[in-house]
């Protein structure tokens, strides 16, 4: 569902704000419904069919606790279940806001909100609640979520994957070098799964103090430390019926992983400064640029733990390791940037497409995306040159060894490529087949070779 098609309903008491969204909305949305009293929202909703809800956490009364958007909340899901929903809260109400999560809304704004920040989260919202945002079609190549996109084997493989496990509960560990799109692939499982509906929360353990690991993920009551001023859900608690994303779980310590092998043998937390259980229900995915040998090493990272989290295992390759999806992405990002800067559609000459077949791509498709922007950005023709596309100087110095290594890699792959074209007798069909490439990737590296 795009906003332009979407029918919006707005409630808050405070008509400048139904006025200021309005106004936003005009250009932006198919039609905006505007209503300052909650009463009315059975008889709205029993008379229309709104794809998406901004609904306020609190309405004229003598106390502003947030209750009254909750129980609004909780009676427009009775309603209409399949409805988005983004509450309105005050700065001071986030713990409020995280609170709508669990009971069904689909995301929140804080006030006053940034206009760009509020439809970028129409977008998200609708985006997500579309039957096909968790597999769709775009192109000559397959693409789950908005930028996971592929056509190579090791895409295709991945996208199975996915296909056959999002709608189970299994627990999942994504391997990948940094900027592969772990995240993406997350939010694919997600979308997928039967818990599309409930919350996706990702948190990125690896940049967690041990004072802030257990606070973060586990929760705190009120004074169980000296900056406890109020309770405090966790991020197991808010994922609560949803989906839970550890990135960075390899870099985690022992003591940490102790922790949380505990809450997910027992699938109960205790919020610190209490000794009550919460019980919680979660699909756990996480996520590591570690190889799994270093995750075997006892030293560094518990088994058991390992055996918890990797009932399935999703290997991400490096963008290098791809072939042709490095245009297929190229040119998506083209297209997506073309459009964010108002500009026209932008296309590559041969040269172009040469000069990033030809790269090794060490910050892989994150570092495409950057690249892919700043050439969008600065082009001056409807068609990006070799000159246009500028890799970055921080990962092109490179040590020499590096430089060498690559060298000896590139006469591996000529050697295998004369190999494999030897045993097909000659027929580059076949031969492509075999090698995992596409024919035009296959001629481009015997161009490449001079074979």
């Amino acid at each position: 569902m795009l906003l332009k098609q979407a029918r919006v309903l707005v409630i808050d008491d405070d008509p400048d704000v139904l006025t200021a969204v309005r106004m936003l909305l005009k250009t932006e949305a198919g039609e905006v419904v505007t209503e300052r009293n909650p009463e009315n929202i059975q008889w709205l909703l029993s008379r229309h069919s709104f794809q998406l809800v901004l609904l306020d956490m609190n309405f004229n009364s003598a106390t502003n606790t947030g209750n009254e958007g909750l129980y609004w909340l909780k009676r427009l899901k009775e309603i209409r279940p399949d409805t988005a929903v983004i509450m309105i809260t005050a700065y001071g109400d986030i713990d409020l806001a995280v609170r709508s999560l669990k009971e069904g809304a689909d995301d929140f704004v804080v006030k006053p909100w940034h206009n760009e920040k509020l439809i970028a989260t129409f977008h998200d919202v609708l985006r997500k609640r579309s039957p096909h945002a968790a597999l769709l079609q775009e192109d000559s190549g397959e693409i789950i979520g908005s930028e996971l996109l592929g056509g190579s084997p090791a895409m295709e493989d991945i996208f199975h994957k996915i296909r056959k496990i999002a709608p189970t509960d299994a627990n999942i560990l994504i391997l990948g070098e940094n900027g592969t799109g772990k995240d993406l692939i997350a939010r694919a499982v997600h979308g997928g799964s039967l818990r599309v509906g409930k919350p996706f929360v990702k948190v990125d353990v690896g940049a967690l103090t041990s004072g802030l690991f257990e606070s973060e993920l586990f929760g705190y009551k009120k004074g169980a430390f000296t900056d406890a001023t109020e309770d405090r859900v966790g991020r197991f608690e808010v994922a609560n019926g949803g989906t839970l994303f550890l990135d960075e779980i390899g870099n985690i310590s022992l003591h940490q992983q102790a922790k949380l092998l505990t809450v997910l043998q027992n699938r109960q937390v205790v919020r610190l400064g209490t000794h009550e259980t919460v019980p919680v229900n979660i699909r756990l995915i996480c996520a590591t640029n570690l190889p799994i040998s270093e995750l075997s090493d006892e030293q560094r990272f518990r088994k058991d733990l390992i055996y918890r989290i990797n009932t399935i295992e999703i290997v991400v390759p490096p963008l290098r390791e791809r072939g042709e999806d490095i245009l297929l992405l190229a040119r998506h990002f083209a297209k997506s940037y073309a459009r964010k800067y108002l500009k026209p559609s932008i296309g590559f000459s041969r040269p172009a497409e040469d000069k990033l077949m030809q790269y090794h791509f060490p910050g892989n498709v994150r570092e495409l995306q950057y690249i892919i922007e700043r050439a969008v950005i600065m082009a001056e023709e409807d068609e990006l040159q070799a000159k246009d596309i500028i890799f970055s100087p921080i990962e092109s110095s490179r040590p020499s060894d590096i430089v060498q290594e690559e060298t000896n890699l590139g006469a591996v792959e000529r050697n295998t490529i004369l190999k494999v074209i030897e045993k097909n007798n000659g027929n580059i069909t076949r031969a492509a087949k075999e090698l995992g490439l596409t024919r035009t990737a296959l001629y481009r590296r015997l161009s490449k070779y001079d074979i």
